[in-house]
């Protein structure tokens, strides 16, 4: 049913592995894709809807440029400092940029590549005279992404400090900087760490889009230095693709969860997509409502969205499909909005809100405003900060102690258990050692035990029936680790650095006696099972002892009006009475004359009744 449904525009439109990057050119002909593994392009042709050319590379593409109308001419810059240049033949020519670079753009005008990256300089590449030219000197220690204006060509360079600078190619000088990371952070939106910029883009002369590491789009007019709108995914990953719809003025932003579409005038969301796997590009076909992805796995993705635009022209089709298959679904898109069940509500002190049109239901809880909730956690918990900054201190402390030599300490949590696991410890590091075997891991130091000795929920309860029927022997081994237990406690009270072994029985003594124990295992089931039936015996007077002591009240009936009390022994007769069978009855009731029965002519029986009152 899958293969029957599913639609393949272009053969093959995948990679063997991943797809990193993935553009079209600008006579819309040629889809190009960049992969792993190996390094790779792949070439699409939309006419023919299949693969036109593939061509390895020696490194992983960290991003490409197509600087024709169609594929005739490819610049990539890869992840070994190299840039390779490629014509429609293939390989052109390769050259070297000093420090590792992140992004470039190209500036029509002068034929010059601007390329950033782990450096505080913009190098510049021109084309025309085949040579590196003066390179920009920025404040920025590194550089993530740049993009050039279409309109005016001025050039913008997004920063590891969470800063764009703008340059004109010009003259050269900056004229312009902003200050993202400060802009980001509002009060509803929480960050960990310092947001840098991660993707930039241009519309038109004024516009500029930035998306920020922590999962904020911020949308700038170039001619103020505050956002017009800012924009949170709320998923806290990079935002990896910025685009412009101008059609419906709509923003797509994507992370590598989520694609998100919204317009940028009120910020209000028009649709989201969250693919199977993660995102590593997203590209938009001009004029059109299709839209490409590149992917964490082998298959490239293609959406249509018939609102956004018509189909391209090689695949037209697509809109006759879709009239087909048009619905009418409701628009019901719950974005900046936080999920909390009726608990979470009662711990907000927000449970009077149930049924409002606050919050939306929706399976086992309810919808509402992220803002509303911020605030109300606020209220809620006004300390809240100051004790998530008290545990992080704590756990930093934590962290040093680590480091130091440790003495022997035995965890909050089951106690006896950790000194029974230590002392099995150390008889089979004994037997290891005299076999020459590999010892085994330690319980105690397992990841996947630890909550057995830190969570108070997993505490052993030596006094219920199932434990003591199962362990019979604990008891008396459970002394001995209790003396000990106590001298190891008192040892830590005094913060002695060395352990002195507890006073008692030797070694050989102790041995003996287990095995004495292991013996009389059975001795000490039936001594278990005597003292539980003792017990259960105490507990059963105590119950007959609390109702004796509870008295029994008399119980009064009250006679309705118009009757009278005859006695008890009535109600005994009509039981008599409705043992007898269905002839004595009658019998009984003919005597009374309450039922006459005579013969008719026809020969059948005539039964009278009278209704008692």
């Amino acid at each position: 049913i899958d293969i029957r449904r599913r639609i393949e525009l272009i053969q093959d439109f995948e990679m063997p592995t991943v797809s990193t990057k993935i553009k079209v050119s600008r006579d819309g002909q040629y889809i190009m894709a960049v992969g792993t593994y190996k390094p790779r392009i792949r070439c699409f042709d939309t006419y023919q809807l299949s693969q036109k050319f593939e061509r390895c590379l020696d490194s992983e593409v960290v991003t490409f440029e197509i600087l024709s109308d169609d594929y005739s001419k490819i610049v990539f810059l890869q992840c070994d400092r190299f840039v390779e240049f490629h014509s429609q033949h293939g390989h052109y020519y390769r050259t070297r940029i000093p420090k590792f670079g992140r992004d470039f753009s190209y500036h029509y005008p002068s034929c010059d590549l601007y390329f950033v990256g782990a450096s505080s300089e913009v190098y510049r590449l021109n084309l025309e005279q085949g040579r590196f030219l003066n390179s920009l000197q920025t404040d920025a220690s590194e550089s993530n992404v740049c993009d050039i204006n279409p309109v005016h060509f001025l050039f913008a360079m997004g920063t590891a400090e969470g800063k764009v600078e703008c340059w004109d190619p010009r003259t050269r000088n900056r004229v312009g900087l902003l200050d993202c990371a400060l802009s980001s952070v509002t009060a509803d939106t929480e960050i960990d760490g310092l947001p840098s910029i991660s993707a930039l883009k241009f519309d038109g002369a004024l516009n500029m889009a930035v998306g920020t590491s922590t999962g904020q789009v911020l949308l700038y007019d170039l001619r103020s230095s505050n956002p017009l709108i800012v924009k949170d995914h709320h998923y806290g990953l990079p935002i990896k693709s910025i685009q412009f719809q101008r059609q419906l003025d709509l923003i797509i932003s994507a992370d590598s969860r989520i694609i998100k579409m919204w317009n940028k005038d009120t910020g209000k969301i028009f649709t989201s997509m969250e693919p199977e796997y993660d995102i590593n590009d997203v590209c938009l076909y001009p004029n059109s409502g299709m839209l490409m992805t590149a992917n964490e796995a082998p298959k490239m993705n293609i959406y249509y969205i018939p609102v956004l635009g018509p189909a391209p022209k090689w695949c037209s089709f697509l809109d006759n499909l879709t009239e087909e298959l048009e619905e009418n679904p409701e628009s019901t898109v719950y974005d900046d909005y936080k999920f909390v069940t009726r608990k979470d509500l009662e711990n907000l002190g927000l449970a009077h809100l149930i049924g409002s049109s606050l919050l939306r239901a929706y399976m086992h809880g309810f919808f509402m405003d992220i803002r509303l909730y911020h605030k109300a956690k606020m209220m809620a918990n006004p300390f809240a900060y100051e004790e998530y900054r008290r545990e992080k201190i704590r756990q930093k402390i934590e962290e040093t102690r680590a480091q130091r030599v440790q003495l022997k300490k035995l965890p909050k949590v089951n106690k006896e258990l950790a000194l029974k696991l230590i002392e099995e410890e150390g008889e089979e590091q004994q037997l290891t050692r005299k076999r020459k075997q590999k010892n085994l891991p330690s319980l105690l130091k397992d990841d996947r035990f630890k909550v057995m000795f830190e969570n108070p929920d997993f505490q052993v309860d030596e006094q219920s029936e199932e434990f003591r029927l199962l362990n019979p022997l604990v008891s008396k081994i459970s002394e001995k680790r209790k003396r000990k237990l106590k001298i190891l406690e008192e040892l830590e009270a005094q913060e002695q650095e060395e352990e002195e072994e507890p006073e008692g029985k030797a070694s050989d003594a102790e041995s003996s006696e287990s095995s004495d124990d292991e013996k009389g295992w059975v001795e000490e089931v039936r001594k278990q099972r005597k003292l539980l039936r003792q017990e259960e015996k105490v507990k059963r007077q105590e119950r007959f002892k609390e109702d004796q002591q509870t008295l029994l009240k008399p119980q009064f009936f009250e006679i309705k009006e118009g009757e009278e009390f005859r006695s008890f022994k009535d109600s005994a007769k009509k039981q008599k009475l409705m043992k007898k069978t269905l002839g004595d009855r009658l019998k009984l009731e003919e005597k009374l004359g309450t039922l006459n029965v005579s013969d008719t002519t026809v020969g059948s029986k005539q039964a009278t009744f009278k209704l008692k009152k």
